[in-house]
This record gives structure tokens, sequence and C-alpha cells, in this order.
């Protein structure tokens, strides 16, 4: 397939090294402010649906909590466990922080504007598969969560270590599988190019047809876009697939043993992967910089530094909803979240690009009108549909009786070997201690004779 034409990545790699050191600085000063701004905004979102107040001490509406709580890791103690490996227990958060910075190089924040005189394109770099460089750096995330894990030398780390290496690279698979539909589309991996095939002018060529409005890929390919935003919480280990730190079960999972500054350099690399994955969704999905509709009516919209608001909006709605999942939805039970990578995602995902690839394919035949590619690609997304939901059906005709209700009190969910159920009266049952403790008692002699 010939790529479309979109841009040019010869404007990359001309700038002076001032520039350059400054893009640089720009960049890692955003993602601090994003972080420190994300911490704040999940604490007061979540206090709001809870109807509590939140932080509200330190500075104006408790903005300043954020840096408060960085000052105080930054200045406790950092402690060393005794049996850790302590050359990787150092390096495991520097490796997860240094490459959720990186992944953000190849993000555009605007287009091509005037810096003391100097035309640059608001964006560090761009490559030819800039994509596979973001996803690189989140797999490359990885081995500081598994060797913080490894290296503490203490059992709930590493728990939390294989979970997290499990889970991640489960959802990575799916997360690469939505994106390969963007590329199908665009025909380039570029992150400039593909904001440039989302552009609203008429330009935008679609399965063979202009679009006058944005020609988003969040709404011509909502099935990608919906395996990513869920794969991007799964990679992330937010809320409700936090299994790697599920407190109830792990402590605090790969960095139970972790204070100081290295504990906030994982918490750091955490925040900063939200914002990452938000980015790049909003690049390829969400029209990256371009204004939304109808304010891409103003001709001077997308011009200039306003892009780069239109950019911050969207990544801060999608982190809003990070933080509205937090506090809706329950933890998974792991079994549950690994099935659902598995057996879901990925084979919804690739049901879905072999749908999109021969719809591509009939763009390939001139000889078919605009009416009949338009009914055939309508045909073909009905079919994909109707297929998932039979087999959802038939799957959940499938399940046995024992998994859809429980069993009687103090039985096991799906069988004998099965998971144990809680008495649902929410009776706690006698100590076998506290009876052997009452029969003693009753056959001690007193010394009291009659």
């Amino acid at each position: 397939m010939t790529p479309l034409a979109y841009g040019n990545l010869d404007q990359f790699g001309k700038d002076p090294w001032w520039l350059v050191l400054a893009k640089v600085i720009v960049i890692f000063a955003f993602l601090v402010v994003m972080t420190l701004f994300a911490i704040w905004y999940e604490r007061r979102v979540v206090a709001r649906m809870q109807v509590r107040p939140g932080p509200n001490r330190n500075g104006p509406f408790g903005l300043l909590q954020s840096l408060a709580d960085g000052l105080k890791l930054a200045f406790k103690e950092d402690i060393m466990p005794r049996l850790a490996d302590k050359v990787v227990f150092f390096f495991a958060p520097v490796v997860s922080t240094v490459t959720a910075f990186t992944a953000f190089s190849v993000i555009p924040f605007g287009p091509s504007v005037s810096v003391f005189g100097t035309h640059t394109p608001l964006q560090l770099t761009d490559i030819p598969v800039a994509v596979l460089l973001v996803l690189a750096c989140s797999s490359m995330g990885i081995y500081g969560v598994v060797l913080g894990g490894w290296a503490s030398g203490s059992t709930y780390p590493l728990l939390g270590g294989l979970r997290s290496s499990a889970q991640m690279i489960s959802y990575e698979v799916a997360m690469g599988l939505s994106i390969v539909s963007v590329f199908l589309v665009s025909g380039t991996m570029s992150t400039s190019q593909i904001v440039e095939a989302q552009a609203g002018n008429g330009t935008a060529n679609v399965f063979g047809m202009h679009w006058d409005l944005p020609a988003w890929y969040a709404i011509l390919l909502i099935p990608s876009f919906l395996i990513y935003f869920t794969s991007a919480v799964g990679e992330t280990n937010r809320a409700p697939f936090d299994l790697p730190e599920a407190e109830s079960e792990l402590v605090g999972g790969f960095h139970t043993e972790y204070s100081s500054l290295k504990f906030a350099l994982f918490f750091l690399a955490e925040y900063v992967n939200m914002v990452t994955v938000s980015g790049l969704c909003t690049t390829l999905f969400l029209g990256g910089w371009r204004a939304p509709w109808p304010i891409s009516l103003w001709d001077g919209a997308n011009h200039g530094w306003w892009p780069v608001l239109w950019f911050t909006i969207k990544v801060l709605l999608l982190l809003f909803v990070f933080v509205w999942l937090r506090g809706t939805l329950p933890r998974l039970r792991y079994d549950q979240f690994m099935r659902f990578g598995w057996k879901v995602l990925i084979p919804a995902n690739l049901v879905w690009i072999l749908a999109l690839s021969g719809i591509r394919l009939l763009q390939t035949h001139e000889e078919l009108s605009t009416g009949a590619r338009t009914g055939v690609i309508v045909g073909i997304a009905a079919l994909v549909v109707l297929v998932l939901v039979l087999v959802g059906l038939q799957r959940a005709r499938r399940a046995p009786l024992a998994e859809q209700s429980p069993v009687d009190p103090g039985g096991r969910v799906g069988g004998d070997k099965g998971f144990p159920l809680p008495p649902l009266n929410l009776e706690v049952p006698p100590s076998p201690r506290a009876k052997r403790v009452i029969v003693e008692r009753e056959t001690v002699p007193t010394g009291k004779e009659n």
C-alpha cells in the first residue's frame, strides 16, 4: 500500500542546539506539571464522587498538595532492604522513569511556529516509525517494574513484579493490534502525518470518501479506539486493572520495599505513562492538536500556539476517564482480567483488522461506484458486529450454572475446585479454637465439692 503524502519529515532534525534543548526542557516541565496536576485532579475528582472535600489545605483549592507530597518523599529516609540487589534496586525506578519521559519525544503539540525567528514544529522529533518508538519505550518500562520486584529480595514485590510483567505484556499485544487499523487507514506510522491525515479541510480521504468534518479515527475506527483505551488502562496498572499493586493482596506490589526518592520515581513514572498514553491516544484517534468542531470553523484555530491548548484539553479529558474508572469500578479478579485480555480484546482486534483490510482492498476496485462501496462497507461492519454478538450469546449460554449463581453459604463457586464463597448472611462462623477453650474450661475441676 502506498503511503498517503500528508506531511514532510524533512522539517525535523534542522533545529539549532539551543532550540532542541529548550524543547527537551519544555517537554520535561510539561510532564512534571501534568503529573502534579493529575495527582491533585484525581484526588479532587474522586472526593467529589464520594461527597467529601479532598485536598484543600496547601495552596488555593489544595493545588500545592502534590508539591508538598513530593517534598515529603524527597526528605524521607531512604531504606535499603538487607537482601536487596543494591545496583538493580537503584536502577529499576530509573529505567521506568526514563522510558516514560522518552516516549513523549515524538508526540506533536502543534504545527510549525516561529520561535525567536526560527521556524520549527512544536514537536521534539519525528521518524517514519514514531508510533513504534512509543510502543518500544512502553515495553522497556516493564523491565523497571520486573527488576524492581525481583531486586527487593522480598516475596510480595516479586509476586507484584511477575503479575505486572504478565499484565503489561498481555495488554501491550492488544494495544499494538488496535493501532494497526490506524496504520491501514492513514498509510503512515509517523505521528505528525497521522495528525495531518485527520485534517477536516476536505483533504482527508478515508474509505474512498472525503470528509468535511474532522475525520477523527475515534469515530471512524471506534472499535480500535475502545480497545486501545481499555488496553492503555491495563498497561498503566490503573484501576480496575491495578492487580500488580493490589493493597489487599500484595501490600503495595512491586514497589513495597521502596521509599523516599526511589518510590517517588515509580510514582512519577506511573502518572507520566498515563499522560503519555493519553497523548498518544489524542494523536492517533482524536485529531492530535487540531481543534474540535465547531472551533475548527475559526480560521486561526489550527495556527500559532492555539493548538497546544486543544491538545492539553483532550489529554485532560482522557485523564478524567482514568479517574472516573478508578472511582466507579471495583478491582477485577486476576483470572478474569487475563481472560478478558487474551480471549476478548485480542480476538476482537484480529476480526476488526481482517474486516478493515477487506474494506481497504475494496478501494482498489475502481469499477465500483461510491454507493456500492458504501453498501459493502456497511454490510461488512454489520456482519462483524453480528458475529461478535452471536459469539457473546453463545459463551453466555455455555456458562455453567455454578458460575452464574452462587451456591449455598460456605460452598464454592464453580464446583469443588472453584473459589470459596463467604457466608451470604454476613454471619461469622464460630472459631473451632473458641469451642475447644470452652470444653476445656468445663472439664477442669474447680476444687469445690458438695
